[in-house]
């Protein structure tokens, strides 16, 4: 249609941001939070058209809904933790992880195709605040710039902790969507895991915690959503009328 996006267009070169959640059923909060997201990208809100112009997001909201259904806390039906076995999915035992891989691998490999970032949603059951995970580079110069993104978002998130954010290797999370894809995909790429508590946060300079609640996980949703918008220093084109844009690396 003559209203779509220019990075829609046939042969249009894509920044894409991939989101997937819920891959631990008993983590309620991702879904939230990544139902913020969505309802944030779908709206007509003006940060979002600018979003929606230059990015494209693909979001795989609930990677385990087998494991939803029955309201098991952690694994699949068949008993897998499938934030384990990203680096070889079985279609048959972990069908739902096989298809958004090969779908990644399918993105990776189309030179008009970058993918910018992976961001697994999860909830965490003892720390508090909304914080990241992500990877460990030998790289000096690619190691900061992993660290802009959480930065920005603890600017517009009054319940993200920049503090807890933590970059690591450890060998348990070898087979996380992070840390796999992580390992991957190319130094323009950035992979984090994005924790949220059970309960509840505290602000900056306080001492009292203010317990989640669904709209306090959706507004986090939201944050994330427009951070991209920092990211990419898109915040002049808010609010003016939106003339095609060059593209710019």
């Amino acid at each position: 249609p003559p209203s779509a996006a220019a990075n829609l267009r046939p042969g249009a070169e894509q920044k894409v941001v991939f989101i997937t959640a819920r891959v631990h059923p008993g983590e309620t909060p991702s879904s939230f939070v990544c139902q913020g997201i969505i309802d944030f990208l779908v709206s007509q809100h003006p940060i979002v058209k600018v979003l929606r112009d230059h990015l494209v997001f693909k979001i795989a909201p609930m990677l385990n809904p087998d494991g939803v259904y029955l309201g098991n806390y952690r694994c699949s039906l068949m008993g897998f933790d499938l934030n384990r076995h990203w680096a070889n999915p079985s279609p048959w035992a972990h069908p739902t992880l096989h298809g958004v891989k090969q779908l990644i691998i399918e993105m990776y490999n189309n030179p008009k195709i970058n993918l910018e970032f992976y961001i697994d949603i999860h909830a965490h059951s003892t720390m508090m605040n909304g914080f990241m995970y992500g990877n460990i580079f030998e790289d000096e110069e690619r190691f900061q710039r992993q660290a802009v993104f959480p930065k920005l978002l603890c600017q517009n998130a009054e319940d993200f902790s920049y503090s807890s954010t933590s970059f690591n290797r450890d060998a348990v999370k070898a087979g996380t969507g992070r840390r796999f894809l992580g390992g991957l995909l190319n130094d323009t790429s950035y992979c984090y895991t994005l924790e949220v508590s059970f309960y509840s946060y505290i602000l900056g300079g306080h001492t009292s915690t203010v317990p989640y609640t669904e709209e306090a996980y959706m507004k986090l949703g939201r944050n994330v959503a427009r951070t991209f918008l920092d990211y990419y220093r898109l915040n002049s084109l808010v609010d003016r009328p939106l003339a095609p844009t060059p593209k710019t690396r």
